[in-house]
């Protein structure tokens, strides 16, 4: 087939993958679009196609209003922006300026960090930091040295390092260097409404809640998280934990007060914050969280730190659903999900507006 021909084809197919490489405008209505336009097919004879809208502009064709063929080259243009910025954060030592970033990106430098924000969901200093702790978390669990690592991963001092990293490694510099290797954690498995439970508990607070059908499999996955780490079962002491997590899930909003010692990004424990406060018997979105944060165009990343929140319903990433107000993805499974949300809705009317979930 000719070019022309395969876009066509795309054109017919609505292919999203190739939105940005061509728009085809459409001599009877004057009007050019994205390859994925949801609007109705024109005839093969009165389409023509452009690389990019300016040519499509000048040709005296106008954006389409259902898909915005323009915006969609504007924020195209915009991520590689953000991309530029992000790359240079990770290749230089010490970390660039905002001015810096701004310069290299050819915006102004508060344009630049409300543009970052918006797309990545952090600052471009939040960013600079978590990618420097992972730089240090890598090191160290390949075995180098804390003094070392510290300024090969950019750190000015060791005060900064000490400030910054725990923070986001869940364990010690020290700890980590053995790769888990000494931290005693100690887990339980009890029974609720929803099958399994395992919880798992540092010195510092929880690290682990899991929800399944067999213990085994619970005990198996633990295994897997913390494959050096000293695995002891709890004692009677540690059954009241367990039971304070099982209260949780019996009863919304029990357990809030619990401490938390759970490793995740930046970004991760922003999100996770903010799931937090989604109170028992409301539910959220994806992009109504992004919005909360500041980020409204990062829902992506926030849909992946929500699936990643390692202490099922302590952090309540059961309620978000999707904007339609169906049920998005658990990990834990559908069902349970189901379970959870029509259980908050039944204990506590007053505060939701939601039907039970079929």
């Amino acid at each position: 087939m000719t070019l022309d021909e395969t876009r066509w084809q795309a054109v017919l197919a609505r292919n999203s993958a190739l939105d940005g490489t061509f728009v085809y405008a459409v001599s009877t209505t004057g009007v050019f679009c994205r390859p994925s336009c949801a609007s109705r097919k024109p005839n093969r004879s009165n389409v023509e196609f452009f690389l990019e809208t300016q040519q499509a502009q000048r040709a005296g064709y106008r954006p389409c209003l259902r898909c915005k063929p323009d915006e969609f080259t504007k924020d195209n243009h915009n991520l590689k922006r953000v991309i530029t910025m992000c790359r240079l954060i990770e290749d230089s030592v010490p970390s660039p300026s905002l001015s810096r970033l701004a310069e290299q990106a050819q915006l102004s430098p508060s344009y630049a960090q409300r543009l970052f924000r918006s797309l990545v969901g952090i600052t471009p200093k939040q960013y600079a930091l978590s990618h420097r702790a992972e730089q240090a978390r890598q090191q160290l669990t390949a075995g180098a040295k804390v003094t070392s690592t510290i300024y090969d991963a950019g750190f000015s001092s060791s005060g900064r390092f000490y400030e910054t990293v725990p923070k986001s490694l869940g364990m010690s510099p020290s700890e980590l260097r053995g790769g888990g290797s000494g931290v005693q954690i100690r887990f339980a498995v009890g029974t609720s409404y929803l099958g399994s439970t395992l919880v798992a508990a540092t010195k510092r607070g929880v690290c682990c809640v899991t929800l399944g059908d067999e213990p085994r499999d619970l005990i198996l996955d633990l295994q897997r998280r913390f494959p050096r780490a000293e695995l002891t079962p709890g004692d009677v002491a540690f059954e009241d934990l367990l039971a304070q997590v099982i209260s949780a899930l019996e009863q919304p909003g029990a357990g809030r007060t619990l401490p938390l010692d759970i490793q995740g990004t930046v970004f991760q424990h922003r999100v996770w914050r903010a799931l937090s406060l989604v109170p028992a018997g409301v539910t959220t979105t994806y992009s109504d969280l992004a919005a909360s944060l500041g980020a409204p165009r990062a829902t992506r990343a926030v849909a992946s730190a929500v699936a990643k929140n390692p202490v099922a319903v302590l952090i309540p990433c059961h309620r978000v659903v999707r904007k339609s107000g169906a049920l998005a993805g658990y990990r834990w499974g559908l069902d349970r999900k189901k379970d959870l949300l029509n259980r908050e809705n039944a204990l506590t009317p007053a505060r939701s507006s939601d039907s039970p979930v079929r």
